[in-house]
């Protein structure tokens, strides 16, 4: 099955309406074609393609909602779905939130698709993972890797005349390499929508200098440390942070972006959310932009609606919260969709001058496991993982055991001491970073 164009969901879309009775419908196809290679103990143990295409089919009357979907594309069975989510509206319970869909929208150009990604064979895959596997054996290490490539479609329409489509290419690659003894891991990663920035040997030897260095780790007292994170340490916790960027849980007391204001205090009237405060260090710019060169998305939200580049957090102040629409017409404020980008502002500062310019600290690859323990305060724990290194002098000094942290990413970033040139990481822009007192609660025997 190949991504269906422009023109054939277009048509294929407007045929599903015409079988629609409901007051409002609105139809959704989400298609994907790509394959994906992947091997452990330095040996291809699976390769495959993929291939599908769904449609999804939401009909309302009134306040009542129904959604159905189907993978099959004759008449019958594209009015039997319709029919389907008609039946399933009018047995659901009203919603006293319900909003009705949009009308007609503008959208800009999307950069998502690149034809390099696409053309992605399976030979492609195989020399990629040649690439990771040879470099491994060679050291006398262990690979075990994953790299999946993609192209996918996504198109609305509904009966008020919106139509969106979108298509969109994306390459992933991890990798991870051990001594034989297991005693030494390394990891590295990379996400394109270009495959012709992905260089899995590049990727490999990273993981190997790490597999290689942080054998035999050694024990150090868990305390606050001044750390370097690498855009991998620290993606998940700005992730998770950006999630918890929504006004209604702030307005609601639910969030770190509430006011907390005592009951019968005067500032009982006071805003409920923190919009307009600042959180941050000043340097701490987060924005999305779905233009972005090396980290784009597409131009429309899941209901249809346009994205656009918007600040979150700029000079360290709160600039905007996504909502709902239901919500931004509740509290009487503009709808802002969330975004699926985060690309956060960096520095100057390269690695190797963060490590320079280090007297004594801890060099972390990247974090995982990664759990919420207090919504209110973003407090998070997890693990270092795959490379966790001992800073003296400006030098790594020797591999350290792994730690479990208690941290917050508010804290972290009121604690920056540098930042360096942002890199795509899980579809987001982040920048090493160089933060002071950051938590160690604790050891881990994990390698």
């Amino acid at each position: 099955m190949t991504i269906i164009t422009e023109q054939h969901a277009k048509k294929l879309l407007s045929k599903v309406l015409t079988f629609s009775k409901a007051d409002e419908c609105e139809c959704n196809l989400e298609s994907k074609v790509g394959g994906n290679i992947r091997y452990a103990r330095n040996t291809v143990s699976t390769s495959g393609q993929e291939s599908d295409l769904i449609l999804i089919v939401q009909s309302t009357f009134g306040k009542r909602t129904g959604t159905a979907t189907i993978n099959e594309f004759d008449d019958a069975s594209l009015e039997k779905v319709v029919r389907r989510s008609e039946e399933l509206a009018k047995l659901a319970p009203e919603n006293e939130e319900f909003m009705p869909v949009f009308g007609k929208q503008k959208y800009a150009k999307a950069n998502t698709y690149f034809e390099s990604t696409a053309d992605v064979t399976p030979e492609d895959r195989a020399q990629a993972a040649f690439d990771s596997i040879e470099p491994s054996k060679k050291n006398k290490l262990i690979a075990a890797g994953f790299l999946e490539d993609a192209v996918e479609m996504s198109a609305i329409m509904n009966s008020k005349g919106l139509f969106a489509y979108n298509t969109a290419t994306q390459v992933d690659f991890s990798v991870t390499i051990r001594t034989e003894d297991g005693k030494g891991s390394g990891w590295a990663s990379g996400d394109y929508s270009d495959v012709k920035l992905l260089d899995t040997a590049k990727l490999s030897s990273i993981a190997i200098q790490k597999s290689k260095g942080s054998a035999d780790a050694k024990e150090m007292e868990p305390g606050k440390y001044t750390v370097i994170l690498e855009p991998a340490a620290s993606v998940g916790l700005i992730q998770n942070m950006m999630r918890a960027f929504d006004q209604r849980s702030a307005d609601e007391g639910r969030s770190f972006l509430s006011n907390k204001v005592a009951k019968g205090s005067k500032g009982e009237n006071a805003p409920k959310n923190k919009l307009g405060q600042k959180m941050f260090d000043e340097r701490v710019h987060i924005h999305s932009d779905p233009q972005h060169a090396i980290a784009p998305s597409a131009p429309f939200a899941g209901n249809g609606y346009p994205l656009n580049k918007i600040d979150w957090i700029k000079d360290g102040t709160i600039k905007n919260m996504p909502n709902s629409p239901y919500w931004a017409k509740h509290t009487k404020s503009d709808y802002i969709p969330a975004n699926r980008n985060f690309i956060m502002d960096g520095g100057d500062q390269s690695l190797e001058d963060m490590l320079k310019n280090t007297r004594r600290g801890v060099l972390v690859t990247r974090l995982w496991y990664i759990r919420g323990l207090d919504p209110q305060t973003l407090l998070y724990t997890g693990l270092t993982r795959d490379g966790t290194f001992y800073i003296e002098n400006g030098k790594i000094k020797y591999p350290i055991k792994n730690f479990r942290f208690n941290e917050s990413p508010i804290i972290m970033l009121n604690n920056i001491e540098a930042l360096g040139e942002p890199q795509r990481i899980e579809g987001c822009m982040i920048p090493p970073m160089k933060i002071r007192d950051f938590t160690f609660s604790s050891l881990s025997d994990a390698v």
